[in-house]
């Protein structure tokens, strides 16, 4: 293999919105993710309606119909 194309592979830590943390190895230092398996309904059993910043009622403005 060639030398020095290849990025540095190193330890980083991936934080989620919920506060947990995962320590594992990525050319990435640092990871934020809004859901992790800690927190994730299809492993938790608990439903969670998950909205980023009211984009369906956005959609729902948009295409309203008038009736």
């Amino acid at each position: 293999m060639k030398s020095g194309i290849h990025p540095k592979y190193q330890k980083t830590t991936i934080s989620c919105a919920c506060g947990n943390s995962i320590e594992t190895g990525s050319t990435r230092q640092n990871l934020k993710v809004e859901i992790c398996s800690s927190c994730h309904p299809f492993y938790t059993g608990v439903k969670k309606v998950v909205d980023s910043a009211g984009r369906i009622e956005l959609f729902q403005r948009k295409y309203k119909r008038e009736k």
